[in-house]
C-alpha cells in the first residue's frame, strides 16, 4: 500500500511569543505580520536583514574577489582582437548549457570565434576529457574555457599543458588539493570568506567573466545577454538565492520578457508565457525543464544554437525541437515511475529504508527526476540504476533533507567503480555483482537515520494564515520577498479548520478542492495526489500560494502540500513526562492536566496572545514562562495562534 499524503508527519512551527518582532517602523519593512513571523523563523527578522532581502546591495567590483580575473580578461581581449578560435567546454545540464551559450554569445559579438564543446551524456560522461582536448588541439584551438566543470579533469588539464593549449577554468564544484597548470581559475572558493560571490553557479562565474570582458571592451550589448542567461542558469541549477545571485536576479528577471535573444523569446512563446510574467517560478517550472530535457535526451548543442542564434525563424524551429524532447522526457519519466512503483508493490508492504531499484533499459538521462519523485512520495533515500554495459550499472541518487548522499556513497566506495555528489543528490557506477552488497550497506545506513528522524517526510509549515487574509494586497506583499529558491524557499503556509465545499479528482490524478474558512473561499489544487480523494469534516491544509489565470481571469489559489483532518476541537500535548489535553471553546483555549485541573485562556486577535487566564486548582500565572509557552503551543496546534 503506497503512503497517503495525509499520513505525513506535521511539524508545526514553534510560536514566537511576545518577544517576536512587531511590524517594523523602519522604511521598507511594512510587511504583513505573517510574513514577518516567517522571516523571523528563518533568522531574517531584523529590520536590517529584511531591508537587505528586499533590496540587496549592488555587486562589488569582482576583481578583488577573483585574483585571476584580470589575467583571464586580458587573454580574452587578445582572442577577440585577433579573431581567435576559443573553445567553450561546458556540461550537459541547464547550468552548463546556459554558461556555454552565454560565453559563445558574448564572444562572437566581441570579435572572437567561439566554439561550443559539450561532452555527450551517454558516450563521454561528465566534464572535459583528454580526448576532447586532443581533438580541439588538432583543430588548431589554443585557448579553452571550461564552464560548470574542469577542476576535476586532471588528466585533460595535463594533456592541455602538454599540447600548449591555454585553459581558463570557471567551475563551482569541489576543488582538488592540487590543480595542473592553467592560465586562470574563477571559482567561488578562491573568493574571500563571506564574499557575496560565494554562491555562484557555473553560469554566475561565466557572467562574471563575460561582464568584466564587456566592460573592458566597452560593449554594452553583451551585458544584457549575459544577464538574461545568468537568470535562466542560476534558477535552473537551484543556486542559493543570496549575495550577488539575489541582486542580479532582481535586476535581470524583469528584463527576461523582452530579451533580445530570439531563442528565449521562442521558448517563452511555446511555454505560453506572457512577457510581463516571466518570473523565477516561470523560469524554474516552464523554461528550465525545456532546456534540461535536451541535455538529458538530446544533443546539448541544440540549446547553445537556440540561445545564440539571431534568426527568429531558426530560433522557433530549435525551440520546437526542445519542446518535443521535453514531451519525450515527461513520457519516459511517467513510464519509469510506473515501473518503479510496480516493483515496490511487488515486494510487499514492508519497504526497505533505502529504496534501490534497477532496470537495464531505464534511461540514464531521466532516472534522477524519477528518483526525486519517489523521495517526495516515500520520504526515504532512493537510488535508481540503469544499465551501462560491460556488466555495470549507473545510478542517480536522491534523498530527503538530513540524509547525506555524499557521505553514504563515500562509506560504500569499496563497492563502487566511481561516485560523486553532495548531501541531497549524487551518482555512482557499480558492477552488477556488487549491487546486493551495496543495497545491504545503504539500507543499514538509512535504517539508522530513520530511527533518529522518524519515518516519512515531515510537513513543516512556516506560518499560520487565515484564508480571509489572502487577497491581491497580500500576494503583492509576498512578491516583495521573491525570488524564491534554494536558501530562500517559497513560503509554506497552513490554515486550520477549513471546510471542504467542493472536491473533485481531475484527470492526471490531481485533487481540486474549494475550501472555506469564515466568509472566505479559495480554490486549492494538489498535484499528483496520492492520498484520499474524499474528505469529510474540517481539514488543515499546508500550501504554497500561487497566482493562476483561467479564461483571462486572474485568481489566487492554494497549491497543496498536505491535508489532514482537523481532528475535532482537541489535541494532546506531550511535554517530557507530562501530558495535557487541549481543546477550544469558541475563542477560549482550555488545557487540562492529568489531575483533571483546567487552565483557560481567551485567545484574541491574530497574534494569539493570551488575553485573560483563569484556572481551577492551577496557578493561572499568565506571566509564568512555562504557562505562556504551554498556551502558545496549544494555540498553535489548534490553529488559534496567528503567527
Amino acid at each position: 500500500m503506497l503512503p497517503a499524503h495525509d499520513e505525513r508527519r506535521w511539524l508545526l512551527p514553534s510560536p514566537l511569543g511576545t518577544e517576536s518582532p512587531a511590524p517594523s517602523e523602519a522604511p521598507g519593512v511594512d510587511l504583513p505580520e505573517e510574513l514577518l513571523a516567517l522571516l523571523h523563523r528563518r533568522g531574517q527578522g531584523t529590520p536590517d536583514a529584511i531591508r537587505e532581502l528586499l533590496d540587496p546591495p549592488a555587486a562589488p567590483d569582482p576583481g578583488p574577489h577573483f585574483p585571476d580575473l584580470s589575467a583571464a580578461v586580458e587573454r580574452l581581449v587578445q582572442a577577440c582582437e585577433g579573431q581567435e578560435t576559443v573553445a567553450i567546454c561546458g556540461d550537459y545540464d541547464a547550468d552548463g548549457m546556459t554558461s556555454t551559450a552565454l560565453l559563445v554569445g558574448v564572444l562572437q559579438r566581441l570579435g572572437a570565434r567561439p566554439r561550443a564543446a559539450i561532452p555527450s551524456r551517454m558516450e563521454d560522461g561528465y566534464g572535459l576529457n583528454a580526448a576532447m582536448v586532443e581533438r580541439l588541439a588538432g583543430d588548431g584551438v589554443r585557448l579553452l574555457i571550461t564552464v560548470d566543470n574542469g577542476v576535476a579533469a586532471i588528466e585533460a588539464l595535463e594533456r592541455a599543458e602538454a599540447l600548449a593549449v591555454e585553459v581558463i577554468l570557471t567551475d563551482h564544484h569541489t576543488l582538488p588539493p592540487r590543480l595542473p597548470a592553467h592560465l586562470a581559475l574563477l571559482h567561488p572558493s578562491v573568493t574571500p570568506e563571506g564574499s557575496p560571490y560565494r554562491g555562484l553557479a557555473g553560469v554566475g562565474l561565466a557572467h562574471v567573466l563575460a561582464t568584466a570582458l564587456c566592460r573592458r571592451l566597452r560593449h554594452r550589448h553583451g551585458l544584457e545577454i549575459a544577464l538574461n542567461l545568468f537568470c535562466i542558469g542560476t534558477i535552473a541549477d537551484m543556486a542559493p538565492l543570496a549575495g550577488v545571485n539575489r541582486r542580479w536576479l532582481l535586476d535581470g528577471l524583469p528584463l527576461l520578457g523582452h530579451s533580445p535573444l530570439p531563442g528565449l523569446q521562442a521558448l517563452q512563446q511555446l511555454a505560453g508565457l506572457e512577457k510581463q510574467r516571466v518570473d523565477a517560478e516561470a523560469v524554474g517550472f516552464q523554461l528550465a525543464p525545456r532546456i534540461n530535457a535536451v541535455g538529458r535526451l538530446g544533443d546539448p548543442q541544440l540549446v547553445v544554437d537556440l540561445l545564440t542564434t539571431e534568426d527568429p525563424e531558426r530560433a522557433l524551429e530549435l525551440a520546437r525541437s526542445c519542446e518535443a524532447l521535453n514531451r519525450q522526457r515527461r513520457e519516459l519519466c511517467s513510464a519509469i515511475e510506473a515501473e518503479a512503483l510496480a516493483l515496490l508493490e511487488a515486494d510487499g508492504p514492508q519497504r526497505p529504508a533505502f529504496l534501490l531499484l534497477a532496470q537495464g533499459h531505464w534511461h540514464h538521462g531521466v532516472i534522477g527526476i524519477v528518483a526525486s519523485r519517489l523521495v517526495e512520495r516515500f520520504g526515504r533515500p532512493v537510488a535508481l540504476l540503469a544499465g551501462e554495459g560491460g556488466g555495470r550499472l549507473r545510478a542517480s541518487v536522491r534523498a530527503p533533507k538530513g540524509f547525506a548522499v555524499d557521505e553514504a556513497l563515500t562509506a560504500c566506495a569499496d563497492l563502487l567503480e566511481r561516485h560523486g555528489g553532495h548531501p541531497a543528490a549524487g551518482g555512482f557506477t557499480v558492477r552488477a555483482e556488487n549491487v546486493s552488497a551495496l543495497q545491504e550497506r545503504l539500507d543499514a545506513r538509512a535504517r539508522g537515520w530513520l530511527e533518529g528522524t522518524g519515518d516519512g517526510l515531515a510537513v513543516e509549515p512556516e506560518a499560520l494564515l487565515r484564508l480571509e487574509r489572502i487577497d491581491r494586497a497580500f500576494w503583492q506583499q509576498l512578491q516583495r520577498l521573491a525570488p524564491f529558491g534554494i536558501g530562500h524557499p517559497t513560503p509554506l503556509f497552513w490554515s486550520s479548520r477549513c471546510r471542504v465545499v467542493e472536491q473533485k479528482l481531475l484527470r492526471g490524478g490531481h485533487l481540486q478542492l474549494l475550501l472555506a474558512q469564515g466568509e472566505a473561499r479559495l480554490r486549492a489544487i494538489a498535484w499528483r495526489w496520492q492520498g484520499p480523494s474524499h474528505w469529510i469534516g474540517e481539514v488543515d491544509v499546508a500550501y504554497r500560494l500561487r497566482r493562476d489565470e483561467w479564461q483571462g481571469v486572474e485568481r489566487l489559489q492554494l497549491e497543496l502540500e498536505a491535508i489532514r483532518s482537523s481532528g475535532g476541537d482537541g489535541v494532546v500535548l506531550q511535554r517530557r513526562d507530562r501530558t495535557y489535553w487541549c481543546r477550544r471553546q469558541g475563542d477560549t483555549l482550555v488545557i487540562r492536566n492529568a489531575a483533571g485541573e483546567e487552565l483557560r485562556s481567551v485567545i484574541s486577535g491574530s497574534r494569539g496572545d493570551p488575553d485573560g487566564v483563569d484556572g481551577d486548582g492551577v496557578d493561572p500565572g499568565a506571566s509564568h514562562p512555562y504557562v505562556q509557552s504551554l498556551l502558545r503551543d496549544a494555540a498553535m496546534a489548534l490553529g488559534m495562534e496567528g503567527r
